[in-house]
């Protein structure tokens, strides 16, 4: 069965890097486009960043644009976001999702806290 597991969430000062990793099983991972989504607390899912299947093709919401980096290992069935220049507004849940396109997602993982806070 389709599993994704997200780890690496932590307390971070505010400026601080962190890099959060997600472990995908079950299906072919390269075949698909992968997503982060993130939930801050009290707000809505929030779309932050997507990576094509080859991992050639990225794509950010302005507010982490040069500030986070997604990629993936298709070898390893990794995908991973490396955040840096964090500040308290970045704290949140986040998940990695399988994307389907036209911001549709079929699996989620169980998602991993990021908190930013000095």
């Amino acid at each position: 069965q389709v599993q994704l597991a997200e780890s690496g969430g932590d307390l971070v000062q505010p400026g601080g890097s962190l890099r959060v990793s997600c472990a995908a099983s079950g299906f072919t991972f390269s075949s698909y486009y992968m997503s982060w989504v993130r939930q801050a607390p009290g707000k809505g899912l929030e779309w932050v960043s997507g990576i094509n299947t080859g991992g050639g093709s990225t794509y950010y919401v302005a507010s982490v644009k040069g500030r986070f980096t997604i990629s993936r290992d298709n070898a390893k069935n990794m995908l991973y976001l490396e955040m840096n220049s964090l500040n308290p507004e970045d704290t949140a849940l986040y998940y990695c999702a399988r994307d389907l396109g036209a911001g549709a997602y079929d699996y989620w993982g169980q998602g991993t806290q990021v908190t930013v806070s000095s």
